[in-house]
């Protein structure tokens, strides 16, 4: 289950990267959205339900 979680991240990253001149307008909303998956996940971790 972690490593499904840890490959599902890593893709989320590789995705948030403005590497597109169109994405360049996105902001901080793919960013944000990785934000919130880093804190639910970590809030999981801590009540030791990963």
């Amino acid at each position: 289950m972690i490593t499904i979680l840890l490959i599902v991240l890593v893709l989320l990253l590789i995705g948030a990267l403005p590497a597109w001149p169109y994405s360049t307008g996105w902001g901080y909303y793919p960013s944000g959205g990785i934000g919130l998956v880093l804190l639910v996940l970590l809030v999981l971790w801590l009540m030791r339900a990963i």
